[in-house]
């Protein structure tokens, strides 16, 4: 059998007509089963790029008209609290290697995202940032974790890649951080695995479509629909979702972008006091460790977190 038709080795184990099988040991099929492994950036070689990411961030662009300035210090304190979160909720941490070029490696879900068959590599927008490919690439090759496939067509960051449940995903694209064509790539391959396919197109003002909608539990999410459009807003309901919904403010410092951990536990930075205190109502655990340094920057607890291994919660396509 061809390559071609087998997949395509190391970096490509995607069947090009689909019928992918399930990566053995890693991988997850939506965004809320049970957390076993997690990969996270560095914090030793991070720092603000002001300067060089204004123009791929509002929040960015907010935290240099308000003269905010970053705290080293603080910044390794408050990821060293989101690595206590995990490992108190039993999950283990791995890490991507330090590289000073790449202080944004911290976000670790803009660079590759998570399947049922094996990760995903990016293309990222910020020519800052497209070298983080290579320690991505490099860790899952060293890990022998699956590469499902590599995003070919255009910009597409793992921030609009959504498992809403198993067998459904919510793909955003702004035309900037994420491309239509690179969006429209990425669907096609998990349609051919018989996935449904919504596509969001979302304005660049709101970076990813993670920054609006969050899956929290099984048939449960964070929603901003000051910002989500109506149709996706239907689409999720129409799953039978829950939606617990956020403001536009807490939504615009980050605070919707959560992360399930299963079993209805949810990490969420200290400043999204809204959402918490809905979640903990709700019978939730909520871990909040407090963020600040990273949602400055642009980024929140679900953008630095790469899920590596979550329990199967139900039966999607394979």
């Amino acid at each position: 059998m061809s390559m071609a038709s087998n997949g395509g080795g190391p970096l490509r184990a995607r069947r090009p007509s689909g019928g992918t099988p399930k990566a053995e040991g890693w991988g997850a099929d939506c965004e809320y089963g049970l957390l076993r492994e997690v990969l996270l950036g560095p914090a030793e070689t991070f720092h603000w790029m002001e300067s060089e990411n204004a123009a791929y961030s509002s929040i960015v662009r907010d935290t240099q008209r308000k003269g905010r300035r970053f705290d080293k210090q603080l910044a390794v304190r408050q990821h060293r609290e989101l690595v206590e979160a995990y490992e108190g909720a039993g999950v283990a941490c791995r890490f991507l290697p330090e590289n000073e070029a790449t202080p944004y490696q911290v976000y670790a879900r803009d660079s590759s995202f998570m399947t049922p068959f094996g990760a995903v590599i990016c293309q990222l927008a910020n020519p800052r940032r497209r070298g983080e490919y290579a320690s991505c690439l490099r860790f899952y090759l060293e890990a022998g974790i699956p590469i499902y496939d590599m995003v070919s067509a255009g910009n597409f960051e793992g921030g609009d890649f959504n498992m809403i449940e198993p067998g459904a995903v919510l793909i955003g694209f702004t035309g900037l951080r994420c491309e239509e064509v690179a969006a429209r790539e990425v669907g096609d391959w998990l349609a051919k695995e018989g996935w449904e396919v919504k596509y969001a197109p979302i304005d660049s003002f709101y970076v990813h479509i993670d920054l609006m909608v969050c899956m929290l539990a099984e048939k449960c999410a964070a929603v901003c629909l000051d910002t989500t459009e109506p149709d996706v807003v239907d689409w999720l309901k129409g799953r039978g979702i829950e939606i617990v919904p956020v403001s536009f403010k807490e939504t615009m410092a980050l605070g919707c972008n959560v992360m399930a951990l299963g079993n209805e536990r949810v990490i969420a930075p200290a400043e999204a006091k809204g959402l918490i205190g809905k979640l903990r109502a709700m019978g939730f655990t909520v871990y909040d460790p407090e963020m600040s340094m990273f949602l400055q920057a642009g980024g929140g607890v679900h953008c630095m977190s790469q899920p590596l291994r979550r329990d199967p919660v139900g039966t999607a396509a394979s």
